[in-house]
């Protein structure tokens, strides 16, 4: 592994531009997190990897999600037991071998309604659900419990909705820095990734794909990259992709928008989170570092891919749901963040957006191009494994194989137990100067990175301060993101590196100009450049809170539209 432990600086995406012009073996379209865990499977097979992303890493559904991974209780009731197998034992890698800083487990509650048959037939479900999490499970089997007990962990449930309970665990997970720490993993083994990189053209030579032509939407120059394999993982953009390579019948994707709220942690008293089925979806309850999760919607989506935006109705449905069975009579008023997703779903005609399959799709519509679609997040590692395999058309002789994928056995380069690191760093310089509180969530957030933050705090003490605004988040995960993590813009800090724009209750707008102030220094930005940043951010969240009050998606898309992110053409 690469002594620079994939830093993701400016320099390494000038050098990132030097090798994808010069030819790769593989070169990923898509930045989330199939994208990024390609990007490492590729690598660790002795590969040589590029990947590009028209915005952030996990710009897309990979910072929207539901922040968990989770063998899928619904699925299990539509009896697509492959599926949920697979995904708990992702689940069990994830939290015991590949992130466990990143992925914890969490404890839900399941309530019953119904005093006689109810109990039987979920606990059968459970049993079948710890079954299938292995002889060893990574985390605690379910147990049952009364109405008295279930109302002691979770006193904010009415009281009237349930007859019982089921406990049960799955996992949770920061998706941004987690598809990030893939990127950086991926990094460290030798792949090339560039953001702000948008693929304007697949060439091909007759029927084979060869590369593509790639435009930098920082200095607006267009690039040549040959490449033996273009793998497009694009998610809800898979089907443009394939039409961009002029597919004939290109993959046709039905987006599904995912819509979450947040409110502040004290607004809901329990000890656990709260999982319960709605007449359309699943209602999640999560607890959030300071604050709770509320989701989620699944509804079609059939305006601009880049900016899903929720609407007023999206709201209001989430509200009546989540006040039907909690006692706290949340309002609009209690909302301090909310975010967007978008699903890729792969069309199936006939049904509706939350009865399409989440298994993914893996093919090959022309020689030198794979796409992959589909999936969840849980199942990424898998997914990234499928997709390489793939290739191996495009890169080995008739009878030869491409090395087996190692992915399963290789840990993010953060993967530690965070009590552990924090006994191995106390005193260590730049510890004197963050609080016990601080150290233990930049542990769990950065893992074995961490003491990259601490050369930044020992050589400059100030930076162990609150950014104001900030939600708790110090100035140095700011510096950090911008010198480390491959942040371009104020937006990739407040909305992915940190938690700033869920969390803060403005959306990041008071933090946004001491953003600017740190990410110039250490970007060499002059004072046009943070104004520039700063009005973009202003005007970005005028337009998300604008639509938020919108009555339809029609209305809402319009109004988000007027302000797009500046590396996506309108």
């Amino acid at each position: 592994m690469s002594t620079e432990r994939g830093r993701l600086d400016p320099q390494y995406r000038e050098q990132s531009w030097e090798r994808l012009r010069a030819g790769v073996d593989v070169l990923v379209v898509g930045g989330g997190v199939t994208g990024c865990g390609i990007a490492l499977d590729a690598a660790l097979r002795g590969l040589s990897v590029g990947l590009v992303e028209q915005r952030d890493f996990a710009a897309g559904t990979s910072s929207r999600s539901s922040k968990l991974v989770h063998g899928g209780l619904r699925y299990l009731e539509q009896l697509n037991v492959s599926l949920v197998r697979e995904a708990l034992r992702e689940r069990a890698l994830l939290l015991d071998r590949l992130a466990p800083h990143l992925v914890t487990p969490l404890p839900f509650l399941y309530p019953l309604s119904h005093k006689v048959w109810e109990r039987p037939y979920v606990g059968a479900g459970l049993t079948l659900y710890d079954t299938l999490g292995g002889l060893k499970p990574s985390v605690p089997r379910h147990s049952h419990l009364t109405r008295t007990a279930a109302l002691r962990a979770f006193p904010s449930l009415r009281p009237e909705v349930i007859a019982g309970a089921i406990r049960y665990h799955d996992a949770q997970v920061d998706d941004a820095r987690h598809t990030l720490e893939l990127a950086r993993t991926a990094a460290a083994e030798g792949a090339s990734l560039v953001s702000a990189a948008r693929v304007t053209e697949i060439v091909r030579e007759g029927e084979r794909v060869v590369g593509a032509r790639v435009l930098d939407a920082m200095d607006g120059a267009t690039h040549e990259v040959p490449a033996k394999v273009v793998v497009n993982a694009t998610g809800v953009w898979a089907g443009r992709v394939e039409e961009l390579a002029g597919v004939e019948s290109p993959i046709r994707m039905r987006p599904s928008k995912g819509v979450h709220i947040v409110v502040p942690g004290d607004r809901i008293d329990a000890s656990l989170a709260l999982i319960t089925k709605t007449s359309t979806s699943v209602l999640f309850v999560l607890p959030w570092g300071r604050s709770w999760v509320i989701g989620t919607t699944d509804t079609a989506w059939t305006h601009d891919l880049s900016h899903p935006s929720a609407t007023g109705r999206d709201l209001a449905y989430l509200l009546e749901q989540a006040n039907a069975v909690l006692t706290c009579d949340l309002t609009e008023d209690d909302v301090i963040g909310l975010y967007a997703g978008l699903r890729p779903l792969v069309d199936t005609e006939g049904l509706s957006e939350s009865e399409i399959s989440r298994e993914h799709t893996v093919r090959r519509p022309l020689p030198g191009l794979v796409t992959i679609a589909g999936g969840k997040y849980t199942t990424y590692r898998v997914m990234a494994e499928d997709a390489v395999d793939a290739t191996a058309p495009d890169l080995v002789g008739e009878g030869e194989q491409l090395p087996p994928s190692r992915s399963a056995d290789v840990p993010l380069i953060g993967a530690c137990e965070p009590d552990d690191l924090l006994r191995e760093i106390a005193g260590s310089p730049g510890t004197e100067n963050i609080s016990a509180e601080h150290l233990e969530r930049l542990a769990h957030r950065y893992g074995r990175l961490l003491p990259e933050l601490l050369l930044h705090v020992d050589d400059e003490p100030a930076l162990a301060e609150e950014v104001p605004g900030g939600a708790g988040t110090l100035a140095v995960e700011i510096v950090h993101a911008a010198t480390h993590e491959g942040a371009l813009h104020i937006d990739d800090v407040l909305t992915r590196r940190t938690r700033l724009y869920l969390e803060a209750g403005d959306r990041g707008l008071i933090a946004a100009r001491h953003a600017a102030h740190l990410m110039g220094e250490a970007l060499g930005w002059d004072d046009t450049t943070r104004a520039a940043e700063v009005s973009r951010y202003q005007q970005r969240v005028a337009a998300e809170l604008e639509a938020q009050a919108a009555p339809d998606d029609d209305a809402a898309a319009a109004i988000r539209e007027r302000v797009r992110d500046p590396r996506v053409p309108a």
